[in-house]
């Protein structure tokens, strides 16, 4: 990957426009890569029985890179966030119940490794107080101070690179939680949302502000074109958050999961930014990281009481899952972030050493 890092410092960095931007990591991602086209319809009747051996055949499920390419291409259909991915084919019957398998299998090995503590009473200053004192206990690598102080240039384009799998298409998971709620909970997802989107402003649109820095930086900054470059327990993060919000069963797990993040991001994006303007990026790369200082930290609030909280008082049943999906985010991104920062402590690249180009 040291050739797209070089390329970003020059601003010359190029990628192949279609179909794929990327590479298929194994024999059922091959095969869904063929099907998604639309061009290789003998290959969907393979996906289903080849979910079920690319579960088989993982030794761990959440890094395992043929599984979560996996499920970021069946996710990408839904989205349409890959042009490649022929839209016929996004309720293909076949397609959904190879994505069923991956995703029981997903599901399971999050639930064996994600530990939910006692549950708070069902009220929105409770669960607000205990979501809050979750995320602020969080003991984790932290990935931000290490960009604010350590990073060298070529860190922090990677870790602008490991940022863009999600945050180009910034707050869509967690956008498929608005229509399953009601009242005050869907009232507080919204504005939360509203602000995401840029307020009306599509300059302002948080996944156009990060397209912005990744430019300023001299990436490419057209979704996906760094899928190639990253592990796949970065595919992993991403794919936590497309299943809770595409699955009506997980509504409180994609709810809990949007209040830890936001209630994780004011401080660390301070940092960031901080960091960034030290290595001498310009306020086009540093904008994202400072909008969300001040805009998270709002979130964060209604995240906790109005969304959260209110869901678990109108739908008791939803308290465990959404700690679940609290507990469940801070898990996950504290694995991206031993991943990323372990990878620099021994003075080599976080991304992937086998990605085209490297």
């Amino acid at each position: 990957m040291q050739q797209l890092i070089d390329q970003a410092d020059r601003g010359t960095t190029t990628f192949p426009r279609e179909p794929w931007a990327f590479a298929a990591r194994g024999p059922l991602s091959r095969a869904l890569m063929d099907a998604l086209t639309g061009s290789g319809s003998d290959r969907v009747d393979d996906v289903v029985e080849g979910a079920g051996q690319a579960v088989a055949e993982a030794g761990d499920v959440l890094r395992d890179d043929d599984v979560q390419l996996s499920l970021f291409l069946l996710y990408a259909s839904a989205y349409g966030s890959i042009p490649a991915c022929d839209p016929r084919l996004e309720w293909d019957v076949r397609l959904l119940a190879a994505r069923r398998v991956l995703e029981d299998a997903f599901e399971a090995a999050l639930r064996d490794l994600v530990v939910v503590d006692a549950l708070p009473e069902r009220s929105p200053v409770a669960v607000a107080s205990a979501l809050f004192a979750l995320t602020s206990s969080d003991s984790g690598p932290s990935l931000s101070r290490h960009v604010a102080k350590k990073a060298t240039r070529e860190q922090a384009l990677e870790f602008l690179i490991q940022r863009s799998i999600y945050t180009l298409h910034e707050a869509d998971p967690h956008s498929w939680a608005i229509p399953r709620l009601n009242g005050r909970a869907k009232a507080a997802l919204v504005e939360i949302q509203a602000d995401e989107y840029g307020g009306g402003r599509p300059e302002r649109m948080h996944a156009e502000i990060f397209a912005k820095a990744m430019r300023g930086a001299g990436l490419d900054d057209r979704y996906g074109g760094y899928v190639d470059a990253v592990p796949a327990i970065t595919l992993c993060s991403l794919n936590m958050m497309s299943m809770f919000g595409l699955n009506r069963r997980l509504l409180g797990a994609i709810v809990g999961h949007l209040a830890a993040f936001e209630m994780t991001s004011s401080i660390p994006n301070r940092f960031y930014g901080d960091g960034l303007r030290r290595l001498g990026f310009g306020d086009d790369v540093t904008d994202y990281f400072d909008e969300h200082v001040e805009a998270d930290a709002v979130h964060e609030q209604i995240a906790g009481r109005d969304l959260a909280g209110a869901l678990a008082e109108d739908q008791p049943e939803t308290l465990p899952e959404i700690m679940f999906g609290a507990r469940a985010c801070l898990t996950v991104d504290g694995l991206v972030g031993a991943h990323i920062l372990e990878a620099w402590e021994q003075g080599r690249s976080s991304l992937r050493t086998t990605a085209a180009g490297a």
